[in-house]
């Protein structure tokens, strides 16, 4: 699993987990100006960026990846963050490998998401998986929920994550078919944390129809009680780059 370092030279703190069509990069700009401090571990996720793209695309690879990768690196327990997709890996990580995970970071995550709305995306993905050029790319990512991130960090993406396809077209680096086996997997039941485990979930005020469910809410604060944090937070779905300096203050708070 391809897994890029920021911060300090010393064993990560904090494990980033991009979402659904992301990678590692994407959280350059918060680690390096938001919380220098801290020594971050990003991984591509399996079927994303430079890491593999090989069978099998499911949140268990991802988390047994995951588990390997700090069974290697990290001295002690880290704190994960995760976005979207990578919420529901941090999630999957926190219930097998507690062992691992000091406390989690929730930012908007897609878990436990309706089926058929998981078909709707996925359907208009596999419809359109590429784009004329990068203009097109650009406009796609501003019509949606990137329309709230800085004009700077949307390129910075262009330049890391959009590739030349054979035939002239362009695309994200990424394995569609993964994709499709993702947003499948989203849809399936929630894995949940250990009791005693700090967890604040971040729900983004905009985004409609939600990725943050009532059952999703429920079950957390059922299980965690008085460890179970929920922020609210005004934006779309990408929090960690639409609003970075209000995740990076509450990264802070939590991992101390």
């Amino acid at each position: 699993m391809n897994a890029l370092r920021f911060g300090p030279s010393r064993p990560p703190q904090i494990l980033a987990l991009h979402g659904l069509t992301g990678h590692g990069q994407r959280w350059a700009t918060l680690a390096e100006q938001y919380l220098p401090e801290y020594a971050v571990l990003a991984p591509d996720l399996i079927g994303h960026g430079h890491s593999s793209w090989a069978a099998p695309w499911t949140i268990d690879a991802n988390t047994a990846a995951l588990a390997g990768l700090l069974d290697e690196r990290a001295e002690a327990p880290v704190w994960v963050v995760g976005h979207s997709f990578g919420g529901a890996v941090a999630l999957s990580l926190a219930a097998s490998r507690p062992d691992l995970v000091a406390g989690l970071v929730l930012l908007d995550p897609a878990v436990g998401l309706d089926g058929e709305w998981t078909r709707e995306i996925a359907d208009a993905m596999l419809a359109s998986p590429d784009f004329a050029d990068r203009a097109e790319a650009r406009a796609d990512k501003t019509s949606g929920s990137w329309g709230e991130v800085d004009a700077g960090e949307l390129e910075r993406e262009l330049d890391e994550h959009l590739v030349e396809l054979p035939g002239g077209r362009v695309g994200w680096r990424i394995s569609v078919p993964a994709a499709m086996s993702y947003w499948s997997e989203l849809a399936r039941p929630f894995a949940l944390p250990q009791k005693g485990t700090p967890t604040t979930l971040v729900r983004a005020a905009r985004t409609e129809p939600p990725y943050v469910t009532p059952q999703l809410i429920d079950a957390l604060s059922a299980r965690l009680g008085p460890d179970f944090a929920l922020v609210e937070m005004d934006c779309n779905h990408m929090v960690p780059t639409s609003r970075p300096a209000e995740t990076a203050a509450l990264i802070r708070e939590r991992v101390g």
